[in-house]
């Protein structure tokens, strides 16, 4: 058995083995809720009603969803280019930090650039992450999966520490967590009542542009070349590194911005806990929806169902809710396997 690469897949083979993949992620669900002892019609019901059934449940899903454009589009964003970012969620604790620094007003910014510098330095803070396992990767071969996985690690223990020390609370009652950001720092609710705030509509933006950068200036050319071919680039002379470095850059702020939403606009402060893998399931999110920018929204949106109505569904019938962390597992294990058999056709002898 060996593996042919296809020339010309065709519209066909390269949207029908991911709708197939999806097919597949629904049919483990509900094996998955046979073996938990449950209806697995009933299951997939409390689960689209408690991700959706509801104007609270429909504003939670949005909320969930915020964090994982932002992380989805910076995962897609860096594997267009074969820049293998596995670290956004360093690269989204380093915004979060940077945004209670600025947004406790120890530094008195007037309250007019409070959100905007944040967010620029927040999304500075994660590029800077990011830039230096590029940079080792190109100048000694460095594998960036790697470094990436490995400084998710480091930035957790290094927020332990300053949660604990340097940036606790001194009236958190004793509770590893940084001061609440000032009123002026914090980002508005899109309705007032609501928890759904205007960081979801910057993310909204931030996937109109990243699709506009890639697919109509010159800077998204390069980096899809380089992510097709990197010597065939490199020998048309454009300047592989440094399209690298803009890729790094550009994936590290946008896995910030994720820190930023979250801390400016929902929970107020930064704790270890903020993100429950934000970073890691934009892998997936990037994966679904075919490292494409608006279908990073899409896909966000139906991971984030998925873990707010898994949530609903334990609490209505004793469902755990790992049912999801294996639902999405499944889905992106059957998403990598679908792009590979779109790209290859299978041959014996």
């Amino acid at each position: 058995m060996r593996l042919e690469p296809v020339a010309d897949p065709g519209l066909g083979r390269t949207l029908g083995f991911p709708a197939a993949a999806l097919g597949a992620t629904l049919a483990f669900a509900m094996a998955l809720a046979l073996a938990a002892g449950a209806d697995p019609l009933a299951v997939l019901g409390l689960m689209i009603k408690g991700a959706a059934g509801s104007k609270f449940a429909l504003l939670e899903t949005l909320n969930r969803a915020t964090p994982l454009i932002f992380t989805g589009l910076a995962v897609a964003v860096a594997f267009r280019a074969k820049l293998w970012n596995i670290g956004a969620e360093a690269q989204l604790y380093a915004g979060a930090i940077v945004t209670v620094l600025l947004g406790t007003g120890a530094l008195g910014l007037p309250w007019p650039l409070l959100l905007p510098v944040s967010a620029l330095f927040a999304a500075l803070a994660g590029a800077l992450v990011l830039l230096g396992p590029a940079t080792l990767k190109l100048r000694f071969g460095v594998d960036e999966v790697v470094t990436t996985l490995l400084f998710n690690f480091i930035m957790l223990l290094f927020v332990s520490y300053l949660l604990e020390g340097p940036m606790k609370d001194p009236a958190g009652m004793g509770w590893p967590k940084s001061q609440k950001l000032i009123a002026e720092a914090r980002l508005p609710r899109i309705m007032e009542g609501l928890r759904l705030h205007w960081g979801f509509l910057l993310a909204l933006v931030a996937a109109l542009g990243v699709w506009v950068v890639q697919t109509r200036t010159t800077l998204g050319y390069e980096m899809r070349a380089v992510g097709l071919n990197p010597e065939a680039a490199r020998f048309a002379g454009l300047p592989v590194g440094r399209i690298m470095i803009k890729t790094a850059l550009l994936s590290g702020g946008l896995a910030a911005l994720a820190g930023w939403s979250e801390v400016a606009g929902l929970k107020g402060s930064l704790t270890l806990d903020l993100s429950p893998g934000f970073g890691y399931t934009g892998i997936i999110v990037a994966m679904l929806a075919l490292l494409n920018p608006l279908g990073v929204v899409v896909s966000a949106l139906f991971v984030a169902g998925v873990f707010v109505g898994a949530d609903s569904m334990s609490r209505a019938i004793g469902v755990p809710t790992y049912i999801a962390d294996a639902l999405m597992a499944a889905a992106l294990l059957f998403m990598v396997l679908a792009l590979l058999l779109s790209r290859v056709r299978v041959r014996r002898g």
